[in-house]
């Protein structure tokens, strides 16, 4: 190992670069988290560089073993959505790229870095790139979780299309990419790196979610959202934008038995539209908007759930679905980005063991028909339930992740 890139208590130092972090949380964000929280404090050192977005936020705080460094204008009370999101905090997100290269320089002068790590090719890649034309000599690596085409991403952000030369250099300048499924792997191949590409998937708490909620707090919740006993609940858990396919499982509902509902978990800047989408459907008693849920919650809502529903237009991963898995309720999901990876349909994989069902892209009636075969064939539910669990015990676990990360991307790294 190089001896020259640890500090000089053996320690590697690591320094990341992500647009959010805790407390706007998604799959990226929870990553980050528990694989540094993973990772002995006697050989690593984490720093983080973030945008603060409300000013309420502290510029540097400790979060588990990082050292959150939160830089940018702030507002009062901001909710992270590029619909919502403040005009000062967009301007902190179109300069992040350079004032996240200062604040790292800065940071870098007083304490070197072994490895620089960017959460993105978005801002946060490009201050990482800054950071690496600037020291050439320190290991970078890309990390992508983002489930986006190459060309939604040039039509989501067109003046990419000005600039493809340099945002390649995103990618083309790592010394190791990790992507989180096969399908994000092929896009950096695509792109045109040709350096290692290490596939290391999100996972979840297995043991959490697999672990069964009393008696009483189901009934409690039952109650609240008035589940009756021949009553069939659908859930779905992700931000209320169109892209997650609700308005999909909404407008399947005209297809299923009256006593088919949906219990919708999640906020987002959709929700009107989705609620009028519930209206136009005449399913809107059928709907239930329970709004945000934290993650320390969801077991409970998996639980008095029957079926896990998520129609995904894009989806870099997905870990909601192997939540499901450990929660121990069949899953409906819909063939595209990284869920082939897990989710294994017994039509379209019969020779792997049966994860979970598909479903079509933007087809409300095969959602319908998906549902309609789990409430129909008690024995398929009991052969995916009992697979899909399996498959999250034994493969999407956070420790088996950190310890990947660990001798697939970190010590590597050491040696470039």
């Amino acid at each position: 190992m190089n001896k020259q890139r640890q500090t000089s208590n053996g320690v590697k130092r690591i320094l990341i670069f992500s647009l959010a972090y805790h407390p706007y949380v998604g799959g990226a964000e929870i990553a980050i988290k528990e694989i540094t929280d993973r990772l002995l404090a006697s050989e690593y050192e984490f720093d983080m560089i973030t945008l603060r977005f409300d000013k309420r936020l502290p510029a540097l705080e400790r979060m588990g073993n990082v050292n959150v460094h939160r830089i940018g204008f702030t507002a009062n009370n901001v909710k992270v959505s590029d619909r919502r999101i403040p005009l000062r905090c967009r301007v902190s997100k179109i300069l992040f790229p350079i004032t996240a290269f200062f604040k790292a320089r800065s940071l870098h002068q007083r304490h070197p870095y072994s490895i620089i790590w960017a959460m993105m090719a978005n801002q946060a890649g490009f201050g990482a790139l800054l950071f690496k034309y600037a020291h050439p000599r320190i290991p970078y690596f890309l990390e992508l979780q983002d489930g986006n085409s190459l060309e939604q991403v040039k039509s989501r952000q067109p003046f990419l299309r000005l600039i493809w030369g340099f945002y390649r250099r995103i990618y083309l300048k790592a010394d190791i990419i990790k992507a989180i499924s096969n399908f994000i792997a092929d896009l950096a191949r695509e792109i045109g790196f040709k350096g290692p590409v290490e596939i290391i998937p999100n996972a979840v708490d297995a043991a959490k979610f697999s672990a069964r909620v009393s008696i009483e707090e189901q009934v409690e919740l039952k109650a609240r959202f008035g589940k009756k006993m021949d009553d069939v609940f659908l859930f779905t858990a992700s931000r209320l934008v169109l892209s997650r396919g609700i308005e999909d499982i909404i407008r399947a509902l005209k297809y299923l038995p009256a006593n088919v509902k949906l219990l919708i978990a999640g906020i987002g800047e959709d929700q009107e539209n989705l609620e009028k989408i519930a209206h136009d459907s005449g399913v809107a008693k059928r709907v239930l908007f329970v709004g945000h849920v934290s993650h320390e919650r969801l077991p409970v809502y998996y639980q008095i759930s029957d079926i896990f529903v998520r129609p995904s237009i894009i989806e870099g991963f997905g870990s909601s679905f192997v939540e499901a898995f450990a929660a121990g309720i069949p899953v409906i999901a819909t063939p595209v980005g990284g869920i082939p990876d897990f989710l294994f349909d017994p039509e379209r994989n019969p020779h792997s063991p049966a994860t979970g069902l598909f479903c079509e892209v933007r087809n409300p009636e095969s959602i319908a028909r998906a549902v309609l075969r789990y409430m129909r064939e008690p024995a398929l539910v009991a052969e995916v339930v009992q697979n899909a669990k399996a498959l999250a015990e034994k493969k999407y676990d956070w420790d088996i992740i950190a310890r990947d990360m660990d001798e697939k991307v970190f010590n590597p790294l050491m040696n470039v």
